[in-house]
């Protein structure tokens, strides 16, 4: 905090250098933050959590695999939408500790994504497709139809949590680099008044 003795007897409580610093970091970051768009993100995140839950429905009607007895759908569409908010609330609130949560939620996104990917190859790979027994005069038999639609759900699902394993990583990446470069200011506070302030003498006579 700095001082100022005019021949008045005047004092004057000047702008703080560090604080003024701080206060134009903190604008620095805000405005990083939002040019790296985290509220498109955050909407595409949310919408494909509902892709991802709305399209695994008739899987239940199907043929039941790995991927409707863990619950793969509904656990990472549910975190993909709970992520994708929390990048929302960031893009109106730009602050440290959003930043940070919404830095958490893109990390377990991130990893439950890649696990879900992994789940639903393993699936795929082990449910092939029936082949169609063409007897004349009659189709294929109901359980080709059932087992190619379930693939092609599951390989729809696949592509969603792929962009969506995209999607977090970025997004991770880029609060990340703004959560170091204002990390060194997080325990500051701005304890010096913004304005310059007149403290005028006694009367002594």
């Amino acid at each position: 905090m700095a001082v100022e003795v005019s021949r008045d007897l005047t004092v004057q409580v000047l702008q703080d250098v560090n604080a003024a610093k701080l206060t134009d970091r903190q604008q620095a970051v805000r405005a990083a933050v939002r040019r790296g768009e985290p509220k498109c993100l955050g909407v595409s995140q949310v919408m494909l959590g509902l892709m991802v839950i709305s399209y695994s429905i008739p899987l239940h009607f199907t043929e039941v695999t790995e991927v409707v007895h863990l619950g793969v759908p509904w656990w990472s569409g549910l975190t993909f939408i709970a992520a994708g908010v929390v990048a929302i609330i960031l893009d109106k609130h730009s602050t440290m500790k959003i930043l940070q949560v919404c830095l958490l939620a893109s990390l377990v996104s991130t990893v439950l994504s890649v696990v879900a990917v992994i789940i639903y190859s393993v699936d795929i790979d082990r449910n092939p497709e029936v082949l169609c027994v063409n007897r004349k005069y009659e189709s294929c038999d109901e359980e080709h139809y059932t087992t190619r639609l379930s693939r092609g759900i599951k390989s729809a699902l696949l592509v969603f949590t792929l962009a969506q394993t995209a999607i977090s990583a970025v997004l991770g990446f880029l609060l990340f680099r703004h959560r170091r470069g204002f990390g060194q200011y997080a325990s500051l506070t701005e304890a010096a008044p913004t304005t310059s302030t007149s403290f005028n003498s006694p009367d002594l006579n």
